[in-house]
């Protein structure tokens, strides 16, 4: 669909915050806490950025920062993008949903990952429910939201921490001691950076899967290699062989046809295909534990076949 830049305006140090209205009514349109939107950038890219917004509204608001190693997404974003310019963007999508019945919610976030942590806490704080939040980044200047997070916290009576641990004598979050210090029904939930996502990830280990959720910028397993196997095509009645260092979405690509995909990291979900014979080898970051298991779907994007054939619903 197409949508109109209503706004862009600096949010903090390096990050800038979009408006964009869509031209259909954007009230029709499903919003969650946690919701993503694909932006069709004007060099070409297709980049996934998380809703601000809690619920639909007159404009759909993301935050974007800008990112010193940008394959040129964020960067297009920043320099090339201004208000009044029409662009594409997909309907909202939800991988990250956020749980409003949990007794205590516990949010990590990591520079930009607060974007949609932002919406979640807007959520909370609009049904009256105390929240904790503890946002990473390096300084003040770089830490957008912040008098808005305060003002939140202050009403419902929730616990906001920010973290700088680029200022001389900040230590970087402990999440281990914060897991360890929760409820034993808290949900927890996490976005930021790698060595964040890392360390969140070893602290909630022995966590039930059912009680951690997160969202990632990246999928570090789009590159690993995988052994050739036969894939058959049930709707187009198409066999084909993908070689060890092609994707099946690759793959499907090169013999002409045009799978819907956003992404390719297996981060975005909008690649997710039915599974009707043969075992995947899940390498996405969007499936949950549950989800993998059942074998009932896969991200052609970056997930391949643990069996020599693979069916899927093409």
């Amino acid at each position: 669909m197409q949508a109109v830049i209503e706004a862009i305006r600096p949010v903090a140090t390096g990050i800038v915050q979009l408006s964009l209205k869509p031209e259909a009514a954007s009230q029709a349109l499903e919003v969650t806490p946690g919701a993503h939107i694909d932006l069709h950038l004007p060099n070409g890219l297709v980049r996934q950025y998380s809703l601000i917004n809690p619920a639909a509204g007159e404009t759909l608001d993301v935050a974007v920062n800008l990112d010193p190693h940008s394959r040129g997404g964020s960067r297009c974003v920043h320099q090339d993008l201004k208000a009044g310019d029409r662009i594409e963007i997909s309907p909202p999508r939800n991988n990250f949903p956020l749980d409003e019945s949990a007794h205590q919610s516990i949010f990590i976030a990591g520079g930009i990952g607060i974007t949609p942590i932002l919406a979640m806490v807007r959520r909370l704080s609009e049904l009256g429910r105390a929240w904790t939040l503890y946002h990473c980044a390096r300084t003040p200047e770089r830490t957008p939201f912040m008098a808005e997070l305060r003002i939140l916290a202050a009403r419902v009576g929730a616990s906001l921490v920010h973290v700088h641990d680029g200022m001389p004598g900040i230590a970087p979050l402990d999440i281990a001691a914060v897991v360890d210090a929760a409820q034993d029904d808290a949900q927890f939930y996490c976005c930021g950076p790698k060595p964040l996502m890392a360390a969140f990830e070893a602290a909630t280990a022995k966590l039930p899967p059912a009680r951690v959720h997160v969202e990632y910028f990246a999928n570090d397993a789009v590159r690993a290699k995988g052994h050739e196997f036969e894939l058959v095509c049930a709707r187009s009645g198409m066999t084909l062989t993908i070689p060890a260092g092609c994707s099946v979405l690759e793959a499907l690509e090169a013999r002409g046809m045009a799978p819907l995909c956003s992404c390719r990291e297996g981060v975005c979900g909008t690649c997710e295909t039915a599974i009707l014979a043969g075992e995947a080898d899940h390498r996405d970051l969007v499936l949950s534990p549950d989800e993998r298991a059942s074998n009932a779907t896969m991200m052609i994007c970056v997930s391949r076949a643990k069996t020599p054939s693979l069916t899927l619903d093409l």
